[in-house]
């Protein structure tokens, strides 16, 4: 099974369409990383049970 897994997301900012790399391996993970186009902090929060993605949000760190 392979727990790294692509999850496409819109950044709250600009509103681009991006793909971020989320490890399923962590049941519940919450990090702020800058969105590729236009550089603007955002707060990447998941939970994940059996391998897949069970809630997924995006939104603005500032």
């Amino acid at each position: 099974m392979n727990l790294l897994q692509g999850q496409d997301a819109t950044c709250p900012h600009c509103g681009e369409t991006i793909n971020l790399t989320l490890d399923l391996s962590v049941p519940e993970q919450s990090y702020v990383e800058d969105c590729p186009v236009c550089c603007k902090p955002m707060l990447v929060s998941y939970t994940a049970a059996d391998g897949e993605v069970a809630e997924f949000s995006v939104e603005s760190a500032e």
